[in-house]
């Protein structure tokens, strides 16, 4: 039998701890972004949502697999409920982001 090769053993590596190690660049970023004053407040709000729609996923996950006997991504009513804060979030962002574009081009 032949060794496995480098991207079998990859595949084989649990990301969970991965996803947490992820955490602390992120909040470092938060943290970063609320000290600069032209960061644009509604962004700021869009990108912290983003920790909201990670707890919301990570329950609504718990839920599909202890409740319904299926992953997240097959249970839609989950799914897509978790997903409604990933959308709030980006939207947040994006109006920040556009926002701050014409408040500066208005100028």
């Amino acid at each position: 039998m032949a060794e496995p090769g480098f991207l079998q053993r990859l595949g084989e590596i649990n990301p969970a701890p991965f996803f947490g190690l992820s955490l602390f660049p992120y909040l470092f970023f938060l943290w970063w972004a609320s000290k600069i004053k032209a960061f644009p407040k509604l962004a700021l709000r869009g990108f912290q949502l983003t920790l909201l729609f990670v707890a919301v996923t990570i329950l609504a996950a718990l839920v599909a697999i202890n409740y319904y006997g299926h992953q997240l991504a097959d249970v839609d009513l989950l799914h897509g409920g978790a997903e409604v804060f990933l959308t709030l979030a980006n939207l947040l962002v994006v109006i920040g982001f556009t926002n701050a574009i014409r408040q500066t081009n208005s100028r």
